[in-house]
């Protein structure tokens, strides 16, 4: 499974997660997925 939506949580293997790694707040990723790219704004990054 990729995502817990319920739990607000996506794997690290995700094509989402790989992008956001070494992104801050406020920086931009776009990530292909199977429907064509989609590009997404980091709001906010918290580490439990």
């Amino acid at each position: 499974h990729e995502a817990d939506l319920e739990k607000g949580k996506i794997s690290v293997t995700s094509p989402l997660a790989r992008a956001l790694i070494g992104k801050s707040a406020e920086d931009s990723v776009e990530v292909a997925a199977p429907g064509g790219s989609k590009a997404y704004e980091i709001c906010e990054i918290r580490y439990k």
